[in-house]
């Protein structure tokens, strides 16, 4: 009753239309996006088929006899329509895992998709994991994240963050000038970590391109009109994910990201009629070593607007 095939490009356009119309798809899991770093993977996304009807994707690649939700993205697990009940979810598990075991796979290392990004209910493929697989838990990582709908009151530090800033004649637009704000996170975190961003300017440029609408920057301005912080969104179905979030020495002297937040959260996103569909800000994770060490300044930041956790988990099994 199931067949499952490996991606090509021409499917493509099929590939984008069931991840708009899916329980858990992001623009992140479009082939636009996903492909934008095509060269540093070995695709080896999947393709499930029912009754020769398209039931399900699993993003992917191989290294070696291994498979992984694709190394290129935060998460990625298996992608279903309305449709997928937990026992065809399950009958999908093990057409998926035969037709990996006859292409020489040995183990596969699965990222769920965190709960606040399914449109409705859908663990579905938790259960199959420890049901049909026999997965582990590998990694748990911790992210912070708001209710709009519940928000909570900023921390009395985050508060006197903002009142600096509005004494220091700060000012928050959007904007669409990645090139400054890429500088102002290149400086950041090659002063502080010695690391340069995930993405190169190029890459972001091209991603905004072509995602104008689901990708957002805002800057942090001083009283002179120049750029001194700022945070780039990613705006799903029903979360917004601030992808990166950095300050000049300047900007984090004067509380420019208190601010920042405080116009974000509570001016853009409080507007429930606009945004009806969206009811999470997710600040990202604060932890490293796969989980093994929580950065406490980091999320200290991130709670004080008010997030709480959400863990984004990453599962592993042999076949």
């Amino acid at each position: 009753m199931f067949e499952v095939i490996p991606y090509s490009d021409d499917k493509a356009e099929e590939w984008n239309a069931f991840i708009a119309c899916s329980k858990q798809g992001t623009f992140l899991l479009d082939r636009g996006y996903m492909d934008y770093h095509r060269d540093r993977f070995d695709d080896f996304s999947l393709m499930v088929y029912y009754k020769s009807r398209l039931f399900a994707l699993l993003p992917a690649n191989r290294v070696g006899a291994t498979l992984f939700s694709h190394q290129g993205l935060t998460y990625g697990g298996l992608i279903t329509s309305s449709k997928a009940t937990a026992a065809t979810v399950c009958d999908a598990f093990q057409a998926i895992n035969s037709y990996l075991r006859e292409s020489g796979i040995t183990s596969v290392v699965y990222k769920a998709i965190p709960w606040i990004y399914h449109r409705i209910p859908a663990e579905e493929d938790l259960y199959a994991l420890t049901h049909i697989c026999k997965a582990q838990l590998k990694v748990r990582e911790i992210s912070s994240t708001i209710s709009l709908d519940h928000r909570l009151r900023f921390s009395e530090l985050r508060r006197r963050g903002i009142k600096k800033a509005q004494k220091a004649g700060i000012t928050i637009i959007e904007s669409n000038d990645l090139a400054v704000f890429w500088t102002i996170l290149d400086n950041n975190l090659e002063s502080k970590y010695h690391v340069r961003p995930v993405h190169s300017l190029p890459e972001l440029q091209l991603l905004k391109s072509r995602f104008p609408d689901k990708i957002r920057l805002f800057m942090a301005l001083n009283r002179d009109g120049e750029p001194i912080g700022g945070t780039l969104l990613y705006e799903t179905r029903n979360v917004v994910h601030s992808q990166y979030i950095s300050a000049s020495p300047e900007g984090k002297a004067h509380g420019a990201l208190d601010m920042l937040f405080d116009y974000i959260i509570n001016n853009v996103y409080s507007d429930r009629q606009r945004y009806a569909d969206i009811t999470f800000f997710d600040f990202g994770k604060s932890t490293e070593d796969e989980g093994n060490y929580l950065n406490q300044n980091l999320i200290f930041q991130k709670e004080g607007f008010g997030g709480r956790g959400v863990c984004y988990d990453t599962y592993e099994y042999n076949l």
